[in-house]
């Protein structure tokens, strides 16, 4: 179980980068808003992912 949420928190990370990219480049007040909303939800899924152990994972 463990694998597969690092597995997910990776991919998570990766596209968090892929969007900031997306972001610098952007070309409208539009498109970076829409970047920028995609980065907060990704990093709220993120959070949720680090932050959630089952309980028979913590310490």
């Amino acid at each position: 179980m463990s694998d597969v949420r690092d597995l997910l928190i990776r991919c998570s990370e990766k596209v968090i980068g892929h969007y900031r990219l997306l972001l610098v480049g952007a070309k409208t007040e539009s498109e970076r808003q829409l970047y920028q909303s995609r980065i907060e939800r990704e990093q709220r899924l993120l959070g949720e992912l680090q932050g959630s152990l089952p309980d028979r994972f913590a310490a």
